[in-house]
């Protein structure tokens, strides 16, 4: 617990400064120095080309390529600090040609190094990009420009060349963790005198929905101690409040009332059911009280993906043609086209594999957070990426046999091996089943072959 001041036993921390001196947790807790800097080890490990041109004062040039919240502006205000140059932004959203001229003549007007950071640079156009090439160029200032788009397409080749590009990755579940212990017990620029706890729950959720992203995380724990309870030694962010801190999804508005939802879900299920009497009756049920037949042959399109899927691949195409077909004839003629697709529907073979997968795929993107796309499966349509390593050991599937390329790798590291399709034993789903069992068999054969 950080000191305060002591009644009756009690602690008293005044928590509440003054507008004036007001600042965000998340510009209070910007690194001052290199120590304190979290994530970005590739970058500013000793040792590390940037990391010594830094600290033996060295300034050059340099797009910072990353995602939001990975210390973009941070570390171009530590390479002003380290080459003891003067540091100016520029946001490229709200500034012109006209304020980049201002900051050039401000730069011949004084000594010393400019260090010109400009935020979001990929929104500069062609002409205001150009207008910075004689400045770099002759040194007047050190352009340092931060990008969440990738430079190779956002920026003009004649300014990329001038500047050294880095990527900034997100930040790992271990540098949040890292972060967060950091601030809680900060009693200086952090909460530490908030003495702020909460579960190990608690923590989860939020690390996990900063999402590699350090300004988020930050933004949540300063949401966070204003929900907080007081309690005897000091206060605590229970996990009911994390909705609260993290944000919900909205909710879905009932419009239609609990009847027309009723009828339609008894619909849906009786084509699951695989019982075309009910079916009918249902959609003539809901036509009766005046439905909108697009709506119903809306639906029927989703249950042919999620209902009868790869089963029977037609079942899609059928029901596109018969939502078509009604937009062409209109009522009561093409009422008739949607029901021969709800009849065709309710007597395919179903599976459901493909809305199975997809659900535990996306479960494993919201709970495994932004994996990294695999360096040989990212796309290298340009020279920078090449030199990034991207596309490097891909194997081209069509020049394997049967166009397999055995035992690559396709799923991120962290969720290698794990698969979400699992196909059903019924209709089309029975070759597919086979065909994908044969060729990890044929993996395995070559691991014990070899």
């Amino acid at each position: 617990m950080c000191p305060g001041e002591r009644n009756g036993g009690k602690v008293f921390v005044n928590v509440s400064p003054a507008v004036s001196d007001y600042q965000p947790l998340a510009e209070a807790m910007r690194p001052k120095s290199l120590e304190e800097f979290v994530g970005q080890s590739h970058l500013i490990r000793p040792g590390s080309a940037l990391r010594e041109a830094l600290t033996q004062g060295h300034v050059h040039s340099m797009v910072l390529w990353g995602p939001p919240g990975t210390g973009k502006t941070t570390l171009a205000r530590m390479v002003a600090h380290y080459c003891d140059a003067r540091f100016q932004v520029l946001s490229a959203v709200t500034a012109g040609i006209k304020d980049v001229r201002e900051v050039v003549a401000e730069a011949d007007a004084l000594p010393g190094k400019l260090v010109l950071f400009v935020d979001e640079v990929h929104r500069f156009n062609k002409a205001q990009q150009d207008g910075f090439l004689p400045h770099v160029e002759d040194g007047t200032l050190v352009l340092i420009g931060a990008t969440t788009e990738n430079p190779a397409f956002e920026l003009n080749n004649a300014l990329l060349s001038r500047l050294r590009v880095y990527v900034l990755r997100a930040l790992s579940r271990e540098d949040l963790q890292s972060l967060l212990e950091r601030v809680l017990s900060d009693c200086d620029r952090g909460l530490g005198r908030l003495n702020l706890t909460m579960s190990d729950y608690g923590r989860d959720c939020l690390l996990a929905a900063a999402d590699g992203d350090a300004r988020r995380l930050l933004n949540f724990l300063e949401i966070g101690s204003q929900f907080a309870t007081i309690t005897s030694d000091g206060h605590e962010l229970s996990d009911e409040v994390l909705p609260e801190v993290i944000g919900t999804p909205l909710r879905r508005f009932d419009k239609g009332g609990d009847l027309f939802y009723d009828q339609i879900s008894a619909l849906h299920k009786s084509m699951r059911g695989t019982d075309p009497d009910a079916v009918l009756y249902w959609f003539a049920r809901m036509i009766d009280g005046g439905c909108d037949p697009r709506y119903i042959a809306r639906r029927a399109i989703r249950m042919a993906s999620e209902d009868v899927g790869n089963a029977d691949p037609r079942a899609l195409s059928l029901t596109l043609d018969a939502a078509q077909t009604y937009e062409r004839l209109g009522s009561p003629e093409g009422e008739l086209a949607i029901a021969q697709a709800l009849v065709y529907l309710a007597c395919a073979p179903k599976s459901n594999a493909v809305y199975k997968g997809l659900n535990a795929a996306t479960k494993a993107a919201q709970d495994t957070g932004t994996q990294e796309v695999p360096m040989h499966l990212r796309n290298a349509p340009t020279r920078l990426a090449r030199e990034l390593g991207h596309g490097e050991g891909y194997r081209y599937a069509h020049d394997e046999p049967e166009a397999y390329a055995t035992g690559e790798t396709y799923l991120p590291e962290g969720l290698a091996g794990q698969r979400f399709y699992h196909p059903a034993d019924r209709g089309l789903e029975i070759k597919i089943g086979e065909k994908l069992e044969r060729l990890r068999n044929q993996l395995s054969k070559n691991r014990n072959d070899g």
